[in-house]
């Protein structure tokens, strides 16, 4: 009975150690997929970010014990290495994206929580795409500008004809200034002034 006592009170601490220890690695192999998890949704609506390609990169780590989120991220890999742009085909990288995200999905516990449909369709708000939009149209009327401007540089015939133009700008009469009712009320009193 003394032996038994001897053993439980040696074997207990180290027990306890080691099985805290396992919670805590199994605990923080969780966290790193759901990190992994929360950026990839999150960037579904962005496209690329720096955070989001670190964290593809790292999915043959962090899911190292699993398969099917390590296959589901082969072919979303390989779906993006296209030779020519001509060969990219956006949808099927999109869906392997989302196939992706549910193996992660099911791999995390969240199958049938998280679904087909939840992970096709992010919120965007329309005032955000609108941004993205004006942002997109202003990057390309920037880009025609500079464009325009190289030729001009880079073309002596239209340097000629912008200096011409520029030339006729600079040699047009003043705009009138614009008459306000202050103006107005003070010409008003002039004239009737100068009647009496």
């Amino acid at each position: 009975m003394e032996i038994i006592s001897i053993i439980a009170i040696i074997v207990a601490p180290i027990a306890a150690v080691w099985i805290g220890q396992h919670l805590q690695n199994r605990a923080k192999r969780r966290e790193d997929k759901m990190v992994i998890f929360g950026t990839l949704m999150t960037d579904r609506i962005y496209g690329w970010t720096e955070k989001g390609v670190h964290a593809l990169n790292s999915i043959d780590i962090v899911f190292s014990d699993s398969k099917k989120v390590r296959n589901a991220w082969k072919e979303y890999r390989a779906s993006l290495f296209v030779v020519n742009k001509e060969s990219f085909n956006a949808k099927d990288a999109k869906t392997k994206q989302y196939k992706l995200l549910e193996a992660i999905s099911d791999e995390l516990g969240y199958k049938g929580k998280i679904t087909w449909e939840t992970i096709q369709n992010p919120y965007i708000p329309e005032g955000l795409y609108n941004m993205w939009e004006e942002q997109s149209k202003s990057k390309k009327d920037y880009a025609q500008l500079q464009e325009g401007i190289a030729n001009v540089i880079n073309n002596p015939s239209l340097q000629g004809a912008m200096g011409n133009a520029i030339g006729s700008l600079m040699q047009m009469p003043p705009v009138p200034s614009v008459k306000t009712e202050e103006d107005a009320d003070k010409k008003n009193k002039k004239k009737i002034g100068t009647k009496s």
